[in-house]
Formats: structure tokens, C-alpha cells, sequence
């Protein structure tokens, strides 16, 4: 039933039962993720030194692994940043060692083992202290739930609390799935990624609070109709701009992604499934925990004054 006459007339809500054994797929394989492999944490938050070094010509991170371990570095990681001529090096954390001498000492093992022939280029040393780093750990948890409470205290407000409930659990089905990629995938977490987290909390968001506005405004509307009707036209309505805003963004996203090089490679990837998931749940999970919560007409009808009914008659 298409109450508005609109050309649009795909039934979202009639296949939300498939969506929520979906959906409920994807929270399982990221919390088993999360819980078995956890995040391969960057240095931003597990602390140590990162190193970039540059070769003359491609290298085998064998070599590279080799070389560090008979220096005595046998918990150092080795990968290729980029190129296969670009090697970033990952130390944990040593005491009575500062940063420009374990540099150094890298270096000089690198160097001993690819031979004097050819130098190699140190690029960048970046150290983050152990206690740094579980503060940012702390910090970062603490910022995304109180960017949930805040949510929940918002929308509340402005619509109702049912309406609430289904924006905040949303916002947690994005963040578990984003985080359960990158725990699948062991891609690495770091500030950037944490950033893009908050970042897909507030695209979400949006997405949702515009769905949220056609549904109120149609329920006081429209005579007729049950409540999937109405909701179902209300994401009908609403699905041209959920289509070209994800679109769009995500047009930008993967052209970061690809010419945008390493260093935000893991970025731009967080804010890639953020907005997919996010453009998905605003549809099948939002407006699903709403209608499951048994909104109705009277529950969004704007509350009448007292006496604004007698100021009326002539």
C-alpha cells in the first residue's frame, strides 16, 4: 500500500524479519570476533615506537623480521607501508631506552643486514608511552558512550522514547559491526579510526533523525494507515536523499581510500562500512526497534494547552 501515490513503493519494513537475522548475524560474527582476536591496536594506544624506513629497491619482510630478531628485537613487527620499498617497524615498549637510540640501533641492524652498499632513508619515529596509551584506550571508550548518552537524552527529547531506543540501538548495531570488521579483518586501530567511529555515530545519526521527522510528520497527518504503513511511506519518501547523500559520501571515501595513501588508508576503510551499515540501519534497524516498541498515533499527537480550545471559539 503506497498511502502518498508515490512512485517509490518498495515494502522496507515488510522484510525486516530477514533484516534482523541478518543483522543479528553480522553483531554475532563481531562480538565472537572482538572477543576471540579483540583489535590489533596501533600505537596510539598500545604504546611503543613505530618506524618508517625507506629501502633503495624492493625487500623481503623476511629479511626484515630476520635482521630484527638477531638484533635482539624479537617482538618487533614488521609490514610493508604502501610499497614493498617502504618497511614500518612496530617495538613494544622498552625501559632505560629512549626513542632515538632504539631508532638508531634499528637502523644500524637493517643497515648491517642489507649491506653498506646502499643507505637506508629513516623517515619518520613516532613513541608513545605504555601509560599514554591506556589512557587513550580509556579515553576513546568513555568518548563514544557518553556520545551514545548524549544521543539518548536528544532524541528522547525532541521525539519520544521510543524513538530514542531505536536511534541508540542503531548507533550501537554500527558500532559493533565497524569494530567487528576491523577485529575480523585485523586491520589497525588507531586515533584515526577511533575518530572515524565517532564520526559514522554522527552520520547515522543524521541519517536516522530525518527518517524520524518524516515518520512524526506523517503520523500527524495521515488519518489512515497503521504505523508500518506510515513508516514504510515515511522511508519512501526519505530514500532519494538517504541515496544521494551515502552516494556522494561515499564517492569522496573511496577516492581517499584509494589516492589517499597509507596513513589514512584505515580511516577512510572505518568510514567506508560505517556509512553503509549506518544508511542500512536507519532503514531496517531504527525504525524496526520503534514499530517493535508499539509507537502510535497518540504517542507523537503535539499536547494540547489548557484552554487552547476555548481561545478558539469566535
Amino acid at each position: 500500500m503506497n498511502i502518498f501515490g508515490n512512485d517509490t513503493r518498495i515494502d522496507f519494513l515488510g522484510k525486516r524479519k530477514i533484516a534482523t537475522v541478518f543483522s543479528a548475524t553480522l553483531i554475532v560474527i563481531s562480538l565472537l570476533a572482538l572477543a576471540v582476536r579483540g583489535l590489533a591496536f596501533g600505537i596510539d594506544f598500545t604504546g611503543g615506537t613505530l618506524i618508517e624506513v625507506g629501502y633503495p629497491g624492493a625487500v623481503e619482510l623476511g629479511e626484515v623480521r630476520d635482521a630484527l630478531s638477531g638484533a635482539g628485537y624479537q617482538d618487533a613487527t614488521a609490514q610493508h607501508f604502501g610499497t614493498s620499498k617502504d618497511v614500518l617497524i612496530r617495538l613494544a615498549p622498552r625501559e632505560k631506552e629512549a626513542s632515538a637510540e632504539l631508532s638508531s640501533k634499528v637502523i644500524q641492524a637493517l643497515q648491517g643486514a642489507h649491506g653498506a652498499e646502499e643507505k637506508l632513508d629513516l623517515r619518520r619515529v613516532e613513541f608513545v608511552g605504555p601509560q599514554v596509551g591506556d589512557e587513550l584506550t580509556e579515553d576513546g571508550g568513555l568518548a563514544m558512550l557518553y556520545a551514545l548518552i548524549g544521543i539518548l537524552i536528544y532524541v528522547a527529547i525532541r521525539f519520544e522514547y521510543r524513538f530514542a531506543l531505536g536511534a541508540v540501538a542503531a548507533l550501537i548495531h554500527d558500532v559493533i559491526i565497524t569494530l567487528g570488521f576491523f577485529s575480523v579483518t585485523q586491520m589497525e586501530f588507531d586515533l584515526t579510526v577511533m575518530a572515524a567511529v565517532l564520526a559514522v555515530i554522527g552520520y547515522s545519526l543524521n541519517d536516522t533523525i530525518v527518517v524520524f521527522d518524516r515518520v512524526r510528520e506523517n503520523f500527524r497527518k495521515i488519518r489512515k494507515g497503521t504505523p508500518e504503513e506510515i513508516t514504510n511511506a515515511s522511508l519512501n519518501q526519505t530514500l532519494s536523499r538517504t541515496v544521494m547523500t551515502s552516494a556522494t559520501t561515499l564517492v569522496v571515501l573511496f577516492a581517499l581510500f584509494v589516492f589517499g595513501g597509507e596513513i589514512i588508508h584505515a580511516f577512510a576503510t572505518a568510514l567506508i562500512v560505517g556509512i553503509v551499515i549506518g544508511t542500512y540501519s536507519s532503514i531496517y534497524v531504527a525504525s524496526a526497534v520503534v514499530l517493535a516498541m508499539g509507537v502510535s498515533k497518540e504517542d507523537l499527537m503535539p499536547v494540547k494547552k489548557e484552554g487552547e480550545v476555548a481561545d478558539d471559539r469566535p
